[in-house]
């Protein structure tokens, strides 16, 4: 009988990719490590519960969902997230950042100073400066205040990020942009006093996520099934989705759609060395995806 594993998501270890499973163990994610996996063919995804404990009901869950839970384990999450506005009494400091992931597509907002930029790598941003550092309310009110005077949004949606990823202007352009709204943030009247502000300093992450020479994607995983199978050579990671090269062209798949799933090796990975890329065969050689997949902004495709 095959070695069952759980998946918990992807984990950014310093500025590398790894993936992580119940039990402790971990997989690094080198540029060119075959990722291959299939999906118990019996059995159902079953929510991965909130907060650290486990659904009590071990609930089913759609196979579509990137946060695997159910409803009450959402809310129960949802509560006790900073992002939720009900802790006001966190005594950690936090800083007030500017993301940005695209042209025209920048966003603010908050992250716990202990973990320094993983926030940003956990988002897939490809460049971020900080704006201001200071007690969790004022944080807030400044998050809100850049919002609405800035006119960029809390939240990019994923598939926004994912379509331009293989095709970004050059780091001059992208810092320039960054640069320009930091400055207008930081000179605005209404700066919570509370808030310290910070200089502008961009972080680029385009070489970190595998950026440089990306090529466009043809499709992203729509939800993984029993009996399915997942094989690709990785070529770029940015937040928790992974591009792979297969037979059919690079494939995004998203990581949050493993957790909650049954998962086993897949069988026939036929020896191929890492980094070997441009020299294998079509189909075979750099891996099938046989779980349901569409087009960016297209409909479900069914199967490769």
């Amino acid at each position: 009988m095959a070695h069952v594993w759980k998946c918990k998501g992807l984990r950014w270890d310093g500025r590398e990719p790894v993936l992580t499973w119940d039990g402790g163990r971990r997989s690094a994610l080198p540029w060119g490590k075959r990722v291959e996996f299939a999906v118990a063919s019996e059995g159902e995804r079953t929510c991965v519960g909130a907060r650290g404990h486990s659904c009590p009901v071990a609930a089913a869950v759609s196979g579509r969902s990137v946060g695997a839970r159910c409803e009450e384990c959402s809310r129960l999450d949802r509560a006790h997230s900073v992002a939720a506005d009900t802790i006001a009494d966190d005594p950690r400091p936090y800083s007030v950042y500017l993301a940005w992931f695209g042209p025209g597509m920048v966003k603010v907002g908050i992250t716990a100073v202990e973990r320094g930029s993983a926030r940003l790598l956990e988002q897939g941003a490809v460049v971020f400066t900080w704006l201001g550092r200071g007690p969790l309310m004022a944080a807030r009110r400044s998050e809100e205040l850049l919002r609405t005077a800035l006119g960029v949004p809390d939240r990019i949606a994923y598939d926004a990020k994912r379509g331009v990823r293989s095709a970004l202007p050059e780091a001059g352009v992208r810092e320039a942009e960054v640069r320009e709204l930091h400055a207008r943030a930081v000179g605005l009247d209404r700066w919570p006093e509370a808030l310290e502000r910070m200089p502008f300093e961009a972080v680029d992450h385009a070489e970190v996520f595998g950026l440089d020479g990306l090529p466009a994607a043809v499709a992203v995983v729509g939800e993984l099934v029993p009996g399915g199978a997942v094989s690709g050579e990785l070529v770029a990671a940015a937040g928790p989705d992974l591009h792979l090269r297969t037979g059919r062209g690079v494939v995004v798949l998203d990581t949050r759609l493993m957790t909650g799933w049954e998962l086993t090796a897949a069988g026939g990975s036929g020896g191929e060395e890492r980094g070997d890329r441009g020299k294998r065969g079509e189909r075979g050689g750099l891996g099938e995806i046989t779980v349901p997949v569409r087009e960016f902004g297209g409909v479900q495709a069914g199967l490769f």
